[in-house]
């Protein structure tokens, strides 16, 4: 996935942006051609009104003007704003479509996108506006709100006027050419920056969640067959192969799981009640085939996401090699719409697990090996993780009511123009919650966890995977007998388990 790779580099990383001749060859193409054939054509965007207004003729005279009337009219958003790396990612998605040549911009477009980017200069983009139909209309006209030296950015940790920033860096806001305000609005960009955001973090999730899972195995010594290559090999599905075979690259050198043949099918055993479990419980035993589905899902989700960052999904599509302008719907997210549902599903999954698992620790009558709560102090007296299991049951159930699909959720607008829509940007906006909450879960579970480890005292029998996490662990919260305020903590265990 290289360029994805790119992507992480420059919206999480220090890699700047840059424009290739050859790429700004294919940019100016497609704008000469475009400003020549709108000369004597009726070009959506161009020459008449948007929307429902198409069927209204702009005089030449006006036609500029249309685009910062577009611009300015649309700048409407509300409720909390994105962070930098949602707002980094939506602008290189939109720098990115655009550089195509499919869309018939300026190329002084692409490139103070590219300024905003290398000099991290942060447009103030609200979260509540977009249906997803003729792409995130409300968010983007933001960012071109911005561009044209107007609204709000985050620059150096405050926000400013924009024109006051762009003085102070040497920047000249956007001249309109021909059709830039459309051109900059009119796509998928913020929501598919923010899906591919989304999928860095789910990606991070998933490796927290097979290593913490591979910890508890460790603790309560269960047998290591559930994650066999023989017993996953006998079912098809990739992801749950992967899944097993990091769980015994993960365990491989761990002194505490053991062999059902050495325990159990060997020597007699004809009591009528047996010491040891057998089987041990589903969140435990069948880790392979419940974040199997979870693996498959992240990967292909982030194939539509790669796929729709390369993609020209504005409208319409000037197409210079056929000399054509070809009116459509490009901007419909549905890709991304229906890919965030499913992503945001399979993150609640992992909360729903590392819960199950965290309870799991918790309660003595399930484990029986710990105390009740991972209680290091005096029963009664103290509560260990009593008081914080409440937030890891709350968050849960709260990423499960946001798993409820926007893909199916359309209502009409624009005049019944924008009958059905795709609802993407606010898909991605509730999967970024989810998967917030989710690191939440998983901090609480990676805490009780270090827990548990202490109480046992079976650091050494470790594997070297559970024990490296521990280590680090170990230098945000110390083992801990006396009740302690937790909040503090779990903040920074979520900025460690996201790093």
């Amino acid at each position: 996935m290289k360029i994805y790779d790119e992507f992480i580099d420059i919206v999480f990383g220090e890699k700047e942006v840059t424009i290739s001749p050859e790429k700004a060859k294919i940019i100016n193409e497609s704008y000469l051609f475009l400003k020549e054939f709108a000369e004597n054509k009726i070009i959506y965007g161009v020459n008449t009104g948007f929307g429902p207004m198409a069927q209204y003729r702009i005089d030449t005279t006006d036609q500029l003007q249309l685009q910062y009337n577009l611009i300015r009219s649309h700048a409407s958003g509300c409720g909390d704003y994105f962070d930098e790396e949602t707002v980094r990612a939506a602008i290189l998605c939109r720098l990115n479509s655009l550089s195509l040549g499919k869309s018939g911009v300026h190329i002084e477009a692409i490139e103070l996108m590219r300024d905003l980017l290398n000099h991290r200069i942060t447009p103030l983009i609200f979260q509540h506006g977009g249906v997803g139909a003729s792409g995130d209309l409300v968010q983007l006209a933001h960012l071109a709100l911005v561009l044209i030296g107007e609204g709000e950015v985050f620059y150096k940790g405050s926000r400013r006027p924009t024109a006051e920033v762009f003085a102070e860096v040497g920047i000249k806001p956007l001249q309109i050419h021909l059709r830039e305000g459309l051109s900059l609005m009119n796509g998928t960009s913020v929501m598919t920056g923010l899906a591919g955001v989304n999928v860095y973090y789910a990606e991070k999730l998933l490796s927290w969640t097979v290593k913490f899972s591979c910890a508890i195995n460790e603790l309560v010594q269960s047998y290591d067959d559930h994650f066999s290559f023989e017993l996953n090999s006998a079912k098809q599905h990739i992801g749950q192969q992967d899944i097993a075979g990091l769980m015994r690259e993960f365990l491989k050198d761990s002194k505490r799981t053991r062999k059902r043949a050495e325990h159990l099918y060997q020597g007699q055993h004809n009591e009528a009640v047996f010491k040891e479990k057998v089987q041990e419980y589903y969140s435990l035993r069948c880790v392979p085939q419940i974040l199997g589905p979870v693996a498959d899902t992240i990967l292909r989700t982030l194939r539509i996401v790669e796929e729709e960052l390369n993609s020209a999904n504005d409208n319409p599509i000037v197409d210079v090699p056929t000399k054509q302008v070809y009116h459509g719907g490009n901007f419909h997210g549905d890709y991304i719409s229906l890919e965030m549902d499913k992503l945001k599903l399979v993150v609640t999954r992992m909360a729903m697990l590392a819960e199950r698992q965290l309870n799991y620790l918790l309660n003595p009558k399930i484990n029986e090996l710990l105390p009740p709560f991972v209680n290091a102090g005096k029963l009664g007296f103290n509560f260990g993780m009593q008081g914080v299991q409440f937030t890891a049951t709350s968050t849960t159930a709260e990423c499960q009511t946001l798993s409820t699909s926007m893909y199916v959720h359309s209502i009409p607008n624009n005049n019944d123009n924008q009958d059905i829509v795709s609802m993407g940007t606010n898909a991605a906006t509730l999967t970024r919650k989810v998967i917030e909450n989710a690191f939440q879960v998983l901090a609480i579970e990676a805490i009780t966890i270090a827990q548990a480890i202490d109480i046992l005292g079976c650091y050494e029998e470790l594997s070297s995977t559970t024990k490296e996490w521990y280590n680090e662990i170990r230098t945000i919260i110390p083992f801990f007998k006396e009740d302690m305020v937790f909040y503090p903590y779990l903040k920074d265990m979520v900025s460690w388990l996201k790093k």
